[in-house]
């Protein structure tokens, strides 16, 4: 069980390690409402601050994310030990959820709002300006919703149970 515990740990450290660091980049490379072309009319690196959740969703309600972050990271922290004799697979979906918000709490807890720059223009739709924390974060959601559905169509939801 300590190994497993260290493992996820690790894991965690390791997400929030990239998505700082990422941000840190970003800080010290781009201005604010900067842009650097990667993909010519795809992709670029914009760097914008957000007071909201992914997305830019529930702007300027700081406050809320102070009280709900931890109370949902210790959330996904228990189910990720309930969870703990399932498929890696369910484990990394909790993980990555758990390392994405601790990434933007981070920002919110030391700058007072959140630092994004992946943008990208798909099909004429500029897309909400994003990063690394709201990539672990929807990924980790999209996992687990697959996860859970597969589970719940074989009979084998552990989430369910208990």
């Amino acid at each position: 069980m300590f190994k497993r515990i260290v493992t996820y740990l690790m894991v965690i450290l390791v997400l929030i390690l990239l998505d700082q660091f990422s941000k840190y980049l970003v800080v010290t490379n781009i201005g604010l409402h900067l842009s650097i072309e990667i993909i010519p009319g795809f992709f670029e690196l914009t760097y914008v601050r957000n007071t909201g959740m992914g997305f830019s969703l529930l702007e300027g309600a700081l406050n809320l994310f102070y009280i709900v972050t931890p109370f949902a990271i210790i959330l996904l922290a228990y189910l990720l030990y309930k969870d703990r004799h399932t498929k890696w697979y369910n484990q990394l979906s909790f993980l990555l959820m758990i390392g994405g918000a601790i990434g933007n709490y981070i920002d919110r807890l030391r700058l007072g709002y959140v630092i994004d720059f992946l943008s990208f223009d798909i099909f004429s739709y500029h897309f909400p300006i994003f990063n690394l924390a709201d990539t672990f974060l929807t990924v980790g959601v999209a996992l687990f919703l697959i996860c859970y559905i597969f589970e719940i169509r074989h009979g084998k939801n552990s989430i369910s149970k208990n």
